[in-house]
């Protein structure tokens, strides 16, 4: 865990470091005195939106293990993705997990499984919008292969996990000899974490609730494609939706990988690439990111503080819960 965290601050480092590299710091405070902060008005709205979508979601997820009300769902979700924000190298991933664990029947192992399942359902929904942005916009072929090879992979990871589902005895039957090699009781402990993983994958095998959990996915990721592009005005960027597109694409990339708390320099980063492939001065690129960034931190620490009390966990409590 710690040279998980010593990763994610390195790389963050360094990210910050080639985002402020060569910055006219003058231009970017003109930037942010020159923001009309009535467009930021509709993009925070459809960032609150995105949360209780979000919410919504993991409660369809959820379903075949157990019905859970939104009234705790939203709680722990918004407390989750504080703790995604607020600790490095997407260890507040384990918060969600933990929390639902302690309020209902579902065991920590299988939530986990939820949370897997809804990492590919977005990245499915972001690389197939991604694919719709060539008829938007020109891009360059290097990101055309780039899509096209993640959108393969987590399509495969799907298949593979619908495949472990229906399938779960053979492929447990196959595991089993190789974990027996391990010393006593971690093979059979670990066989067993395997198998209640696996449980979180049940919402798959359901047509309807597929159907639903694809369907809010596309309702999320489209909300986030309005917050952004109707924050380019804000800063008097003429850019077309597909921008918007391309914004939201390179920035769960560059998010996706081992961060600080906060994303800091990994959100910055990413939207200066994005909008520098649009021509936009990196000067302009980072205020953008920087204003963009303390929105959308603004409403994860809005929407999760108020629960926090009520929520309360540790990075020793998941350790004692796994």
């Amino acid at each position: 865990m710690k040279k998980n965290i010593a990763a994610g601050i390195l790389v963050s480092l360094a990210l910050v470091y080639l985002s402020v590299r060569g910055i006219p710091w003058a231009g970017v405070r003109e930037g942010v005195a020159a923001m009309h902060w009535g467009f930021a008005l509709p993009a925070l709205a459809a960032m609150v939106l995105m949360q209780v979508f979000r919410s919504i979601r993991w409660g369809v997820i959820l379903g075949p293990m157990e019905k859970i009300r939104q009234r705790t769902l939203f709680p722990i979700t918004s407390v989750g993705f504080l703790a995604i924000v607020s600790l490095p190298a997407r260890l507040g991933e384990l918060a969600r997990p933990y929390l639902i664990a302690r309020r209902s029947g579902i065991r920590m192992s299988a939530a986990l499984g939820t949370i897997f399942v809804e990492r590919v359902f977005d990245g499915l929904t972001v690389l197939s919008l991604f694919a719709l942005t060539p008829l938007l916009t020109p891009l360059p072929p290097w990101l055309l292969r780039s899509g096209a090879i993640f959108f393969a992979l987590t399509a495969g990871l799907l298949a593979a996990m619908t495949l472990l589902l229906l399938k779960r005895e053979r492929a447990l039957g196959l595991l089993r000899p190789l974990l027996a090699k391990l010393p006593a009781p971690y093979g059979a402990e670990l066989a067993g974490l395997v198998d209640r993983f696996v449980d979180g994958f049940q919402m798959i095998a359901n047509g309807k609730r597929f159907l639903a959990v694809a369907a809010l996915s596309l309702v999320i990721w489209v909300l986030d494609v309005f917050a952004i592009y109707i924050l380019f005005p804000a800063f008097g960027l003429a850019l077309p939706v597909g921008a918007a597109l391309v914004v939201m694409i390179i920035l769960v990339a560059g998010i996706a990988l081992p961060a600080a708390p906060g994303f800091v320099g990994n959100w910055h980063f990413a939207c200066i690439l994005a909008l520098g492939l649009f021509g936009v001065a990196k000067a302009d690129a980072l205020t953008f990111a920087i204003l963009y960034h303390v929105l959308s931190l603004g409403v994860v620490i809005a929407l999760g503080l108020p629960f926090l009390p009520f929520q309360r966990f540790s990075l020793a409590d998941v350790r004692r819960q796994t």
